[in-house]
């Protein structure tokens, strides 16, 4: 299905890239379902921070994915509810959630491993067809970061 004409205007980058990010979500998940994953896709980068560190706060895990802590904290019921991690109190700060991998997250993890050369294969076709999407989007983001847009309007 073609994108909208609406989209086509320049000054809805924001839009036109949470469009893209929407397609590769719902592309994604019957990929995933044939993999046995079960993480919502949204949450595999969750997941994979929580397994290299182990364990971690929702505010480590937010300053390692370059994430708002609400989002983190949006994203960890799911997680919850599918039996993947396990959170528990802080024995220095009650308030503090401490967060885990159980056996299925580690399962799942693997899972996602193991896909992501599957994936990373077909990204490279797509590119082949339409360009370095990757590489822009990245490219972007740094230039961004480097001169925000209030900046890039005053010039």
């Amino acid at each position: 299905m073609p994108v909208s004409t609406d989209l086509d205007d320049i000054t809805f980058l924001g839009r036109l890239s949470e469009a893209l990010s929407t397609r590769i979500e719902e592309q994604t998940r019957p990929l995933f379902d044939a993999a046995g994953i079960t993480v919502p896709v949204r949450s595999c980068s969750l997941l994979t921070a929580l397994g290299a560190a182990h364990e971690a706060s929702a505010a480590e895990l937010a300053r390692t994915l370059g994430q708002s802590h609400q989002l983190v904290v949006q994203k960890c019921p799911a997680l919850l509810r599918l039996g993947l991690i396990t959170q528990y109190a802080d024995p220095a700060d009650a308030r503090r959630k401490i967060f885990r991998l159980t056996d299925a997250g580690r399962d799942q993890l693997g899972r996602i491993d193991a896909y992501s050369a599957q994936i990373e294969g077909i990204y490279r076709t797509l590119f082949e067809e339409v360009g370095d999407v990757h590489g822009v989007i990245l490219k972007a983001l740094n230039a961004l970061a480097e001169k925000p847009l209030s900046e890039r309007a005053k010039a």
